[in-house]
């Protein structure tokens, strides 16, 4: 019974931490825009190491461009600025954005060019922005 509580209590500590990420205000549209993208940007991240521990940097690397690098930006310029989660972010965390585009083309064109060690040393860039941006803001 103890050991139940105990374990009760560490799983409740978390959910009682005060977020102090900044919250970027967006719509109800862009959020779940942006929660989609951010499904597929972590697909695709899945994608590219998994080519890359079989050996199949160039496949990587062009799964990096066309899914995460400079050739995905402006994808959601067409739709309703409602619904588009970039200009209703935060100047910085828009920023990171941007960064984590143009880390995904240096990795991928690293890898096109065949340079395994240098597309190796750049490829936890590829999530590098991911992680500050998720670790500074918040949507909810």
């Amino acid at each position: 019974m103890k050991k139940l509580l105990f374990t009760a209590m560490l799983i409740a500590l978390p959910a009682a931490a005060e977020d102090t990420r900044q919250l970027a205000r967006l719509t109800p549209q862009a959020q779940e825009v942006l929660r989609q993208e951010m499904l597929d940007n972590l697909i695709a991240v899945n994608e590219i190491l998994s080519l890359v521990a079989a050996n199949k940097l160039k496949e990587a690397g062009e799964v990096a461009e066309t899914k995460l690098g400079r050739s995905a930006m402006g994808k959601n310029a067409r739709l309703p600025f409602e619904q588009r989660p970039g200009p209703q972010m935060p100047a910085a965390m828009h920023e990171l954005g941007r960064n984590g585009h143009l880390a995904a083309s240096e990795f991928a064109a690293a890898a096109a060019s065949g340079e395994r060690e240098r597309a190796l040393a750049l490829l936890p860039k590829l999530t590098e922005n991911c992680v500050a941006c998720h670790a500074s803001y918040r949507t909810r």
